[in-house]
C-alpha cells in the first residue's frame, strides 16, 4: 500500500509533558510495518523535557533553532541540521529560535 498525503490537514496535538511542544502523526506505524514519521513543532521557549525511547530517532530540523541534549552532549541545532539519537539514550530539546 502506498502513502501519499499532505501534511498541513493532519491533526496537530499539544503534548502533555514539557510545554509549547506538539505531535502531527503523519505516517503511523499501523500504515507502514517498519516505520513511523512524525513531525513535532516547539514553539519559542518551548520544551520537551529528557527522556528515553525504546527506538532510535532520525530527525532533521525544518526551521529555527534549539538546544539539544543527547546523553552528556549539548548542541544547538538550526534549519537543515540532521540529528541521530540512539535508541534508550537520554534526550530533551528547547527551543531557542
Amino acid at each position: 500500500m502506498s502513502i501519499v498525503r499532505k501534511s498541513k490537514p493532519i491533526e496537530k496535538i499539544e503534548l502533555n509533558v514539557g510545554a509549547k511542544t506538539f505531535k502531527q502523526v503523519l505516517i503511523s506505524d499501523k500504515e507502514a510495518p517498519n516505520f513511523a514519521m512524525r513531525k513535532f513543532s516547539i514553539e519559542p521557549n518551548g520544551f520537551m523535557p529528557l527522556h528515553k525511547n525504546t527506538v532510535e530517532h532520525e530527525q532533521y530540523v525544518l526551521s529555527g533553532s534549539a538546544e539539544i541534549i543527547i546523553g552528556s552532549d549539548k548542541f544547538i541545532v538550526t534549519k537543515n541540521d540532521v540529528v541521530f539519537i540512539p535508541e534508550n539514550i537520554e534526550h530533551s530539546y528547547k527551543c531557542i529560535g
